[in-house]
């Protein structure tokens, strides 16, 4: 016959998971199962279901020697340096996975005080990321960055950036006109990825898709060479759905 299942376990399953989390904790270059199970007095078979899901939500991490360690979502919980390492390893793990996702080197960039920046780069040897020959600070009216960007910016926020910055011609293809450069951000719809056909650097097509958070103003970008072309469309329409999680990231 069937065990009913008691209505304090899901409370004790929690205290079992606390204790875990605890002893893990206090074992800053590892812990076994079997140590966790003699400081918990967890049962062995109880413990490794319990470590498992720990493990799944990413709450402990089990290194090459067998090992416990905490993980990313439990340091994301705290605060200071360890949390804002854990944030930029969870974004860049995110990134990787975009890159291998899309085919392409993927960034993460951000409008910060009157700058464009870009923050993290996931790129490879298969999916090179694009040669920065002219400081993407200084070129915000040719990038597919850039322009995602100014997007998001008001008029006179454009207008400052522009007075900083002088739309200088990098290739044949670049916007230098600023009416026309303009009138380009302001019919761009959020929901259309920011394409940048060869206007940065010859040879080199890219795409970015906005990453709003309240008055910030953050974007993710491709990058393919130009025998790639006919991919970035589909490449960025990837990359716009796969932009929540990195948003839900940003958040925390």
């Amino acid at each position: 016959m069937a065990l009913k299942p008691e209505p304090t376990a899901p409370f004790h399953s929690v205290q079992y998971a606390l204790r875990v989390l605890e002893t893990v904790s206090k074992h800053g270059n590892g812990v076994t199962d079997a140590q966790i199970s003699r400081e918990t007095g967890l049962p062995t078979g109880h413990l490794a279901s319990l470590l498992l899901t720990l493990r799944r939500e990413g709450y402990v991490e089990q290194v090459s020697d067998g090992a416990y360690v905490i993980g990313a979502s439990l340091l994301l919980l705290g605060s200071g340096a360890a949390r804002r390492q854990a944030l930029e390893d969870r974004l860049q793990h995110i990134l990787t996975e975009l890159r291998d996702s899309v085919g392409a080197a993927v960034y993460l960039s951000s409008y910060v005080d009157g700058e464009v920046s870009v923050t993290q780069v996931a790129d490879g040897p298969l999916t090179p990321a694009v040669n920065e020959w002219v400081d993407f600070r200084s070129s915000a009216h040719a990038s597919a960055v850039g322009k995602c960007l100014l997007a998001q910016l008001d008029h006179d926020g454009r207008r400052d950036h522009i007075s900083r910055h002088r739309t200088a011609r990098l290739t044949s293809r670049t916007i230098t006109n600023e009416k026309i450069l303009f009138s380009q951000l302001d019919a761009q719809s959020a929901t259309v990825p920011v394409l940048d056909l060869q206007e940065y650097a010859v040879g080199t097509v890219c795409a970015a898709v906005p990453l709003t958070a309240g008055s910030a103003a953050g974007c993710l970008a491709l990058s393919l060479p130009i025998e790639d072309a006919h991919r970035l469309r589909a490449a960025a329409e990837t990359l716009s759905r796969r932009a929540a999680p990195v948003l839900l990231s940003l958040a925390l």
